[in-house]
């Protein structure tokens, strides 16, 4: 197989693929933000973070308002304490929030909900979300200029849904599709009433559109047989309303547990859907992705080349930006950036880190691969380059390179595989082909 790589055509801007969801802390500490410094972590969403229920502290909603019936334009009716101590520590970090402003999945709700209702008050809602910006964003309240751009109106309130009515188990929103609607409608107008275009607003955080192969007329299953059909039609019914509405839509972020291929036919999907119903400007934001949240294969070199593989394939695509789930210290089987017990990364971090050096550099250059299997990305600076190789097949890859604009003598090899850690395997590079181990992700320097 050949790659083409041209360091000296540029295409564009290396894109932040390698965001992340739910940093690796416990408790209040924040000693392994290092590593999201070093990863060039560009940004870390804010969701399902400190444990269940937020661990009664942190970023949700009723954490920082605990008292609903309390006077929203009053500083002394907020908890911001250890949010805040997490902000400070992103800021740090150099990691911009991409804050949710909403609450945790609740896992058992079928035995109990607590706090996924819609609002009593929908626009008390509104305008306690907005004095939560403004505190971390204009100083309210003792409070912060932090800049933060990305504020999304709940998350996956079609999860648990079936039909027009509420759903009382629902792990995320107990209430109606209308009632979420309604949510969007009068938070998103009420914050861009207040905030201008200082921010982005957006949702709905989607579970995604795992039916939409069988939709190829873009029709949105309009009488929905099960619940992953429903999931379609309520991207288009809410598309249909922020369009009817003039409801402010700065971005649509959507989620997906799956193989690449899979998730690239859905981004095909979305983006033919926001533009059916009038949205083609709009950007698409996939801010939940893990294709490989199994507790036996996370620490894996598969399970590296699969995060690389989709960082390299995306940043081609149209989609804004990803944030991997998640980068939690924790047991869960989504968490695989970080071993729990030794509080040391996993082979996937490195990936994210690889990626990271493309992003530092800044500028994408021209890359191909005529592997379909075997994926590719590059980047410079004008003085130092790097080229990404991902290989997620169970087979070694001959590859011919044929490089431009760069000099092979003065490469430095690192692999992420069965051998190496994101650690130097070469230096200099041959005219023969280099081999591309099984599952392996190759990271040349020049």
């Amino acid at each position: 197989m050949k790659i083409t790589a041209d360091f000296s055509h540029i295409t564009g801007k290396i894109k932040p693929m390698h965001g992340v969801g739910q940093p690796p802390f416990i408790g209040l500490n924040f000693s392994l933000f290092h590593y999201l410094t070093e990863a060039n972590i560009p940004i870390v969403r804010l969701h399902d973070v400190g444990g269940a229920y937020g661990g009664f502290r942190f970023v949700d909603i009723p954490n920082i308002f605990r008292d609903f019936s309390a006077d929203e334009t009053l500083p002394e009716s907020y908890d911001f304490t250890f949010t805040d101590k997490l902000m400070e520590a992103l800021a740090a970090a150099k990691s911009e929030p991409f804050f949710r402003l909403g609450v945790t999945i609740e896992n058992q709700a079928e035995i109990k909900a607590y706090r996924t209702a819609p609002p009593a008050d929908t626009e008390k809602w509104a305008r306690i979300s907005e004095h939560i910006i403004r505190h971390y964003n204009e100083g309210w309240a003792n409070g912060y200029h932090l800049g933060i751009r990305y504020f999304e109106i709940w998350n996956e309130p079609e999860g648990w849904l079936f039909g027009d009515g509420p759903s009382p188990t629902g792990m995320m929103w107990s209430g109606s599709k209308a009632d979420y609607f309604h949510l969007y409608d009068v938070t998103s107008k009420h914050l861009r009433a207040v905030f201008g275009d200082s921010i982005r607003i957006g949702g709905y955080a989607s579970c995604g559109v795992y039916e939409c192969e069988n939709d190829p007329q873009l029709e949105g299953f309009p009488a929905p047989k099960n619940e992953f059909e429903w999931r379609v039609h309520f991207l288009h019914e809410f598309l249909r309303f922020v369009k009817e509405n003039d409801c402010p839509f700065d971005y649509f972020s959507w989620h997906v547990y799956a193989d690449l291929d899979v998730a690239l036919r859905h981004v095909h999907y979305i983006r033919a859907v926001l533009e059916k119903y009038g949205f083609g400007n709009v950007p698409d934001i996939l801010n939940e992705w893990n294709p490989t949240h199994d507790i036996l294969l996370r620490s894996t070199p598969m399970a590296a080349a699969r995060v690389l593989s989709y960082l390299l394939a995306f940043q081609k695509g149209p989609t804004e930006m990803l944030c991997f789930y998640d980068a939690r210290l924790g047991p869960s089987e989504y968490g695989g950036l970080f071993n729990p017990d030794t509080w040391r990364p996993y082979l996937a971090y490195y990936a994210l880190k690889a990626f990271g050096d493309l992003y530092r550099l800044g500028d994408e250059i021209e890359t191909a691969s005529d592997d379909a299997n075997v994926y590719v990305g590059g980047a410079s600076d004008g003085t130092h380059s790097v080229l990404l190789l991902a290989n997620p097949t169970d087979a070694p890859k001959e590859v011919t390179l044929e490089l431009s604009g760069v000099r092979r003598d003065e490469a430095e090899i690192l692999r992420i595989d069965a051998t190496y850690a994101y650690t130097p395997a070469s230096i200099g590079l041959t005219d023969a082909p280099l081999v591309l181990p099984p599952y392996s992700c190759t990271e040349i320097r020049f």
